[in-house]
């Protein structure tokens, strides 16, 4: 399982299947288990060679992901976020440190999009670079468009009860397809907003328009559709890692995926209300 964003690769496909969850057998350890020995192996994206002791294939179940798990990771790696956000709030940090702390967030968030296993102290690090850039940008948007973080606060935690909700009750289903279609539309607009900045760096102005005006309120609502679409991959990665009896460091990943997302999903928010605001 690996954490999701729209810009990074993710872990957890089936070695003969797929997305690991989509179309899968049962959790490994199941009746037919008991029968087979490890039937799941060839599709459980977390089994391992079988011991005496681990006939099933999964780690044991000390050492298995749990929500607790899941829940308390993700609770430290956002409040770091917060924290780093209201240190720069009040220090009202320039934005050219902001953009500074913003590259360093993006380094620290490739390395442990490329690293094979968590690193604790790596996700936390990039929090706290990446709050110290949203709380000196919000500082900054606030004095223009006062109340606007606050409101996008709110929004990005409606967004997330809205798409767990949603997921909770199959309203929306997480299958290849669903997948697909998210990845293929994540890049389709990270490559708009490359070119967007590109001109907006050589040929000066607002580049495409994305940043302002209608086209740039359609723009931020895409925005927050796709970062939405990504939370119910998160969502998945979530279930399956404890379907599959993912080992207890994997909620890192899932701590650090939801965290991107959710920056993501707050970012094109105060992105949409201050254009909003603008008019």
């Amino acid at each position: 399982m690996r954490s999701s964003n729209p810009v990074f690769s993710r872990r957890g496909f089936s070695r003969d299947n797929g997305y690991a969850g989509f179309n899968a057998a049962p959790q490994a350890g199941g009746p037919a288990a008991v029968q087979t020995g490890n039937p799941y192996a060839g599709t459980n994206p977390y089994a391992q060679p079988a011991a005496p002791q681990q006939m099933y294939g999964a780690p044991p179940q000390a050492d298995r992901m749990t929500m607790d798990d899941v829940v308390m990771r993700t609770g430290m790696t956002l409040g770091t976020v917060v924290v780093g956000a209201a240190v720069a709030w009040l220090m009202e940090m320039s934005l050219p440190l902001a953009i500074g702390a913003a590259l360093i967030a993006m380094v620290l968030g490739l390395v442990q999009a490329f690293k094979r296993k968590p690193s604790p102290p790596l996700i936390l690090a990039y929090a706290a670079f990446e709050g110290l850039f949203l709380g000196a940008l919000s500082g900054a948007i606030n004095k223009q468009f006062e109340g606007a973080p606050m409101q996008a606060v709110l929004g990005t935690m409606a967004v997330f009860a809205g798409v767990l909700i949603a997921y909770k009750t199959r309203i929306i289903r997480v299958t290849q397809r669903f997948y697909r279609f998210v990845m293929a539309a994540a890049i389709g607009f990270v490559l708009l907003t490359a070119v967007n900045l590109l001109f907006m760096v050589f040929a000066g102005g607002d580049g495409l328009g994305f940043r302002s005006g209608g086209l740039g309120i359609v723009f931020g609502i895409v925005g927050i559709v796709l970062g939405a679409a990504f939370l119910a991959l998160d969502f998945k990665q979530v279930e399956d890692g404890l379907a599959y009896g993912a080992p207890r460091e994997e909620s890192w990943l899932a701590a650090f995926g939801l965290t991107l997302t959710l920056v993501w999903i707050y970012l094109e928010m105060l992105r949409l209300i201050a254009i909003l605001r603008g008019d």
